[in-house]
Order: structure tokens, then sequence, then C-alpha cells
């Protein structure tokens, strides 16, 4: 596999084009910014050990390997054992894929959120694709970010933003298995290691269309003998692979067919005729008959088939472009330099034809050729790429072991955990951490969901230590996951309702009585302890009924008479918020002058009731007081309710922090300091910039005083 030497002017690299009809060989090395050949070597096939850029005899395209090899190493005169090659564009398959993401809450975008973002993109990608073809394997050999978005608009970068979505478009590239064993068995066939792997079209992509270019909306045909690989660009990306299986072979078989020749010689006749289009151009027939003929007459022979290619090279494209062309066309290759041929692209893409040009010795500036008897051309733009592509990723195969099963993954230099799980196809939600069961229920109406505790993200070790998924792997590294957990079920009682904390009030013979709300849960009533359950229906009602308000003021109402709103009623009549409740000894009218008679026992029994709550004896004025208050809310008026008197010079006083009311006991006199001992607030873990603290809803000092009573609000600032 990959040897990682140190990359300089004395690090030769050597670089295989292994095409259809030949093997271009090439080694140099990079000296500042240009790439310097020291030595090539092109051999053909001796037999058509290659079809369509696919190798159908590894043995013979492994021996002229070796003799490409051979010829460098005389040449150099160094001992060549690491080579950097490509496959083909016929056996790779792209797939566009998206994913988006939608958080909870605005959160800060990390790494994690990015790869957890593409990874949702390439599983997509990965399964549209299988099932496209279940009968191949094939492995994910990397994939290239088109757009993200945030919260719905376009940016380059998501990390480190705050975000409510977020989304991205990507490029997925597959290969399948047997091509990448085969091009590795014919390699090591040779006497050669594998150290660089990448794709024809993104090795001529690297040379013939520089970074600065790929703003435009430009197309690059690589055409070789067995296939037509297509690389397009826009907006600085990579935006789409594609390839047509037709290209130079074609030509050379129609050559072959007219001219009663064999292969070999149709290949020669089109070459000749291409070099020389004013000439002649000469060979024998099977027969051994001697022929000469001019190349104008050659290239009428072949004008249907370059044409028929040109349109599938122009249809792709613009498939590949979104049903539009592009605005230019680089071409490369030997296939690419038929007379014509450029023409027909031009007019079937509907552009003017100087904008589809071949690209040889123009693209080739950054490349020092100090070889002899070899010029600068088209043919040689790959496999330069190839060799220059060694500097800028390792793209080899490496091998990892993922929870005891080993696992080859195309190397494209920046390779982390979360590929080699997602290799063995370990589930993307059980890398991160899940909820516990969620509840789903209703209060009057609404469906509202009570959601589940997050549980742990997945525990990585890599090589025996922990790490994280995106901690970089490298070759022979060994992975062990254990999937992530659920949090803790949802868990919610009536009491933490909103609707329960308020309060429904009634007038009771002229006097204000605040009850707390009843909770119906599918019909029945329950209390404030009731753990709600998934699928329950509940009902916060604002009402009661004329027995419940009676039993809640504890009065017997065989004594009385009630009046609702003026109107007699018995104990099923309902009471709700605001309405006037009136009470009358039985046997009198409602406007009888004995009504004071049963003001008097509703007055007693509603001070029986403060009695009740408060647990020691209490001052029949303090009772009063009670009665008579104004109470704002339910916990202002349960504070008033449970006022103690002071024992042994020491008082008790009830207070109401964040609504809750809080008793402070063991001094004689409180200040507001002194809630931080009887109220959980943690000053250690700021969850602000400062603490607020408001007294009866006005700023404070921390040593203000404090009666009973007092209404206090405590929270950070955010």
């Amino acid at each position: 596999m990959a040897r990682k030497a140190s990359v300089n002017k004395n690090k030769l690299v050597f670089g295989l084009d292994i095409g259809t009809r030949s093997i271009v060989g090439i080694v140099g090395y990079m000296d500042a910014r240009k790439f310097v050949v020291t030595a090539m070597s092109v051999c053909e096939h001796e037999t058509r050990a290659m079809l369509d850029g696919q190798i159908h005899d590894i043995y013979k395209v492994g021996d002229t390997i070796r003799r490409v090899k051979n010829e460098l190493e005389s040449q150099t005169g160094e001992t060549l054992t690491d080579v950097c090659i490509a496959a083909a564009g016929r056996v790779l398959r792209t797939v566009n894929s998206s994913a988006d993401f939608v958080f909870e809450e605005d959160t800060r975008v990390t790494s994690e959120h990015i790869y957890s973002l593409n990874l949702l993109a390439v599983e997509k990608a990965h399964s549209e694709i299988n099932s496209e073809d279940s009968k191949e394997k094939f492995y994910c050999v990397g994939h290239t970010p088109i757009t993200y978005k945030l919260n719905g608009f376009d940016i380059s970068n998501l990390e480190g933003h705050k975000a409510s979505s977020i989304a991205v478009e990507l490029i997925a590239t597959f290969l399948p298995e047997e091509v990448v064993d085969g091009l590795y068995e014919a390699v090591e066939y040779a006497g050669l290691n594998v150290a660089s792997l990448t794709l024809e079209p993104i090795a001529a992509m690297n040379i013939a269309i520089p970074e600065q270019y790929r703003l435009l909306n430009i197309g690059l045909v690589d055409v070789g003998a067995g296939t037509s690989d297509i690389c397009l660009t826009k907006d600085g990306s990579i935006i789409a692979y594609g390839m047509i299986p037709i290209a130079g072979d074609e030509i050379t078989e129609v050559i072959a067919k007219n001219y009663l020749v064999d292969f070999n010689t149709a290949e020669q006749i089109k070459m000749d005729a291409s070099a020389n289009p004013e000439g002649e151009v000469t060979f024998n027939d099977i027969m051994g008959l001697g022929m000469t003929v001019k190349s104008e007459e050659v290239s009428e022979v072949t004008t249907e088939i370059i044409d028929n290619m040109a349109k599938a090279t122009a249809d792709k494209i613009i498939e590949l472009n979104g049903g539009r062309p592009v605005n230019a066309v680089f071409v490369v290759g030997g296939g690419g330099k038929m007379i014509g041929y450029t023409d027909s692209v031009a007019k079937y893409l509907g552009i003017v034809k100087e904008r589809v040009a071949v690209r040889g010795e123009e693209v080739l500036t950054t490349v020092d050729f100090q070889v002899k008897n070899y010029t600068k051309d088209a043919l040689f733009v790959t496999p330069v790429g190839i060799c220059t592509n060694y500097y800028l990723q390792k793209n080899s195969f490496v091998f990892v072991t993922v929870n005891n099963q080993r696992v080859k993954m195309y190397d494209n230099s920046h390779l982390t955990v979360v590929d080699a799980v997602m290799q063995i196809g370990f589930p993307n939600e059980k890398l991160f951490p899940r909820r516990g069961p969620e509840i789903t229920y209703t209060v009057n109406g609404k469906t509202r969901i009570a959601r589940g505790l997050p549980g742990e993200g997945a525990v990585v070790k890599l090589n025996g230590k922990n790490a994280n998924l995106s901690t970089p792997v490298e070759q022979n590294d060994v992975i062990q996951v254990v999937e992530s957990t659920f949090g803790e079920a949802a868990h919610i009682t009536i009491s933490q309702l909103d609707e329960f904390k308020s309060c429904v009030s009634f007038n009771v013979n002229g006097k204000k009585v605040l009850c707390p709300k009843f909770a119906y849960v599918n019909g029945e009533l329950k209390s404030e302890f009731y753990e709600i359950n998934n699928g329950d229906d509940i009902s916060m009602e604002n009402y009661y009924t004329v027995e419940q308000l009676f039993a809640f003021l504890d009065m017997d109402l065989s004594m009385v008479d009630v009046y609702v709103n003026n109107e007699l009623a018995d104990k099923e009549t309902l009471v709700y918020e605001n309405f006037n409740v009136k009470t009358v000894l039985v046997g009198t009218v409602q406007n009888d002058t004995s009504d004071d008679a049963t003001e008097d026992i509703v007055e007693e029994n509603l001070q029986e009731s403060v009695r009740e709550t408060v647990k020691e004896p209490a001052d029949e004025d303090v009772i009063e007081d009670v009665m008579d208050e104004e109470v704002k809310d339910e916990a202002a008026m349960e504070a008033a309710a449970t006022v103690e008197s002071s024992v042994d010079g020491e008082s008790s006083i009830v207070v109401v922090i964040n609504n809750q009311p809080i008793k402070l006991t063991g001094k004689s006199e409180y200040v507001l300091v002194d809630i931080f001992d009887f109220y959980d607030f943690d000053l250690t873990r700021p969850q602000g910039k400062n603490v607020v603290l408001k007294l009866n809803g006005g700023d404070c000092e921390y040593i203000a005083p404090l009666k009973d009573g007092d209404i206090i609000d405590l929270y950070w600032e955010k």
C-alpha cells in the first residue's frame, strides 16, 4: 500500500494512465509550482485486454504495465516500486443527494453536526445506489458538498453559526469492488504497489481546469479509447461527473470495417489522418493489398460516428448541467483530436464553436517536459494529473477494523471514524444520543408532547483510546463503537402543567374565594400528583359544581339554600369563574334579613378553613387579616395562610419566591439575602449574565428587610 515518504525534488512520483488502447507512464517530481517530467513511456496493448475502460485480462494488462515500468526504470536509473493510478469514469457512479436537520431550539453548529448532516446525505445516496443494482457492492469513495444552507439560506461554512435548521446538497461517488480489485491485481502483478488511486476525470480536471476557472460553468471531456469522461464545474465547485461509453474505439472500428483492415491498422490510419488532415494515409488491408487514401476520405468515413459521439457528449453535458448547456468545453485525450469532433459538440450544445477546444499544450504550462522526442499534447493531461494528484491527496485504499469487522475504504486524505463506521452500515441513529420515549397528550383539546431526556452518544475507541466520530483514521486502525443509549423517558405530572398553577375565583356571599383548578383525565378527576400517560386527554376546568365548592369551603349544604347568579341552584349546578354565589338558611327567601345569619355561617367556616391551614394557634386578628386581604394569586394566599407566631424570640414568615411559598425560620427578623438559605438557587453555575432579584415587583438591595407575604422574583438575566 501507500509508502508515506516525504514529497520533494528527490522523491520521484510514478503515474500510470491505464487506458483502453494504451498505457502512458510518467515519472517526475514537483519543483515549486511546476511538475517536472523526467521520463515518459507509452505502450499499446498487444491485444484488446481492455474494453471501454474495463480490464478484461488482468495478466495481459499487467504485462503491459511491466513493459512501461521497465522502460521508465531504464530512463531514470531508479527502481520503481510505488505507482499512482486512476479509475475510469465508466465505473464511477455518482449520486446527487441532500439532507436537512432541524434543531429543537437555536443551536451553535459544530463539526459533529456537519459530520452528521453529511452522513445523512451519503446514507441516502448509498441506499439509492444499492436499490438501483443490488447485485454489485459499491464503495463510497468520497463526497463533495455543493451547497450548505443555514436556516434556508446558502452559506459556505456552517460551523460556528447559530441555526434552527441546516441542510446540505452533495455529490457522493461510488466504485464497484471488482473494478478496484482488478486495477490493484494488474498493478501488483507487474511488481508495483498502489501509492494513490484517483478518478480519471478528477485527474484531468486538476490540470485542465485550475481552481480559479471553476467559478465558471465549464465542462471537461476526456475522450479516451473506450469511454468519454465528463466533469462539470460551477461556482467554485465540481458539480457533476458523467460518462458515455462512446469514444475512440468506435471510430477505429468504423475505419477497420470500411477498409477491411485489422484493429491495430485501423488505429494507425485514424492517428495518421488526424495528424495530417491535408495529406494521405498508406496501409495494407487483410488481403495484403497496399492502399493509399486521402485523410479527407478517412474523415468522411468517420463523420457519422463522430457526429453521434459528439451528440451523445453534448446531451450528457446538458443532462448533468440541469438541462442547460455549459459556457465552454475543454477536450483532452487522444480521441478528442478527431477532425470535426469539437465543432459537432459545439453545434449540439448550441454554443459558438470557439468555445469547444482541444486542450493540450495550453493547459500544460505548469509542466516542464525534460524528455526527448515528446511534445506537450492532450494525451498527457490525464497522466500528469494522476501524478500531481499524489501531492494533493493520498487517494488509496486503506484497511481498518470496525467492531471486529475488516473494512476497505477509499482514502480521500481526510478519513474519519464516522466514515469507517458508515462503511459497515452502522445505523446513524445509534451514533448520536437518543431521547427516551416521549409522551403525547392533550390539554383542553390541544396536543402537547413531553420529550424524553437525551441519552449518551456512542462510545468510540480508536486503538484502545477514547476518540470521537471526527477523529482521523489511518491504515490498520482498530475501532470499537458502542451504540448510543436512550435517555430517561418523559415524565410529567398534573402539577407541572401551567394551567394547574392558575386559580379560579368565585364570589361567595360578597367575599372573593380562590380555588385550585380541577384536572379531569379521560373524564376522571385526578390530583396534582397524577403522572400523565401517553394518550391522556386532560381537561383543566374553570368551574366547580355547587357540591364541590361547598366541600372546599367545608360547609354543610343541608343547612342552606344556594343561589348562583340569583338563580336557585342544586348541588350539580356549575359555578364558573367570577360567578356570584349566595346562601340563605333553609326556609327563608334570598333577600330575607336573615341572610346575615348565613353569612355568619360562611364567615365562620372560612375562618375555620384558615385555622386548619395554620398548623399552630394564631391570633384572631391574623385570621381576620387573611380573610379580608385582596389576594393577587394563589401562591400569595397560601403564603398568607401559613403565618406562624413567634416562638422563644424567633419567628417564621412565609414569602413567595417565583410563585412558590417558602417558609423562613430560625430568626426574629429577616433580610432579602436570607432567602438563599431556604431556596434552591445555585449561584456557582451561572445561567446568564447577572442575577435579577426583585421585591414586590421593584428593585431592591440584598439587605432589604422582609416581611410576611412578600413576593420575590429571582432569576438569571439572559
